[in-house]
């Protein structure tokens, strides 16, 4: 198989210089039309499919942003992905998509290599990345554009859109309070992610707020995937007096809770009732449906990618969520003090 031509080989077809290939597909005004006749003709014979090098040596835009990530929920970046996407194309620009591992040492000098080889006009970070700091070095050192969504840490840095994951997380735990259940189980997020310390506030603050005592015991320290909840709902149903409701970080840990119940036989609501957080797609098809908080995820990350493409001043961008009720919660069967 032949290699793909390049703008090099377009140049020498049509007799012209590399950057007079690089005008006509900017569409600059000052090529003559036998000259741009020239080099259309050729790029039709080799079946040349312009690239972001050649867009790069006539100093224009690339039209490509990147959108870097290390989150464990496959639910969950699906809906940033999409929300990214929905706003690009609107706008005619390329989503690159690059998952990193913020505990390796030389994230920084991954992402600084991203921007090099792909000459990405902007980055877009998702949590945890968001509060990386070797990443937010490298990209401010780099003076390149950047939107983090739902930071937890130097909110003044950059651009920002998120949701009030404390109010959201106390918002759960109140109503679970008010369907009657005084202790209930507690599992956490990753310890990466500010939101995690966030959502386990919210959960205290609810409980303090009508005099319930806080138990160290009734929290277990998740990772926002199946496999964690599934052990949490092992430790937690294995106390010796077992929680009446557990409230999970995101869905994919609980919907590990649902898997390790119906193991046990224990039945949803009846017996257990269980929440969730962020309404992925995942609330919906387990059984029975989770309750779950509402957080726009498509919605933050069509926000951020809209003022990344917009690129004025630093802005922050709160956006609402809201508890949604499904058949994964009943009142106890008997009270508890």
């Amino acid at each position: 198989m032949s290699e793909r031509a390049n703008i090099r080989d377009v140049a020498a077809m049509a007799g012209v210089a590399v950057k007079t290939v690089s005008r006509v597909l900017n569409g600059h005004p000052y090529v003559s039309a036998d000259t741009r006749a020239r080099v259309e003709e050729a790029m039709q014979k080799l079946d040349f499919r312009p690239s972001v090098a050649a867009r790069i040596l006539s100093g224009s835009k690339s039209n490509q942003i990147a959108l870097i990530y290390d989150n464990h929920s496959p639910f969950y970046m699906f809906q940033i992905q999409t929300g990214c996407w929905e706003q690009c194309k609107q706008h005619n620009i390329r989503l690159l998509a690059q998952p990193v591992d913020v505990t390796d040492p030389t994230v920084g000098e991954q992402v600084r290599g991203l921007v090099t080889e792909t000459h990405v006009d902007g980055i877009i970070l998702s949590s945890p990345v968001t509060d990386c700091e070797p990443v937010l070095r490298a990209l401010e050192a780099l003076d390149l554009p950047f939107v983090r969504i739902s930071p937890g840490t130097n909110h003044a840095l950059t651009s920002s859109v998120f949701m009030d994951d404390t109010q959201a997380a106390d918002d759960m735990t109140t109503y679970l309070i008010n369907q009657g259940h005084r202790r209930i189980g507690f599992i956490k997020g990753h310890q990466s992610h500010m939101a995690s310390e966030d959502r386990l506030f919210g959960y205290r603050r609810a409980l303090d707020r009508v005099g319930i005592q806080f138990e160290p015991s009734l929290v277990f320290e998740g990772e926002f995937d199946f496999e964690s909840g599934v052990r949490a709902a092992q430790y937690l149903l294995d106390l010796p007096e077992v929680p009446t409701a557990i409230f999970a970080s995101n869905d994919d840990m609980a919907a590990g809770v649902l898997a390790e119940a119906h193991t046990r036989g224990i039945e949803i609501p009846a017996q257990l009732s269980v929440t969730g957080f962020d309404d992925t797609t995942l609330a919906r098809t387990v059984w029975p449906p989770l309750t779950t908080i509402h957080q726009p995820m498509a919605e933050l990350a069509q926000t951020a990618t809209e003022i990344l493409i917009a690129g004025n001043e630093i802005t922050h961008r709160r956006l609402p969520h809201s508890l949604i009720e499904r058949a994964s919660v009943a009142p106890p069967l008997r009270k508890t003090i």
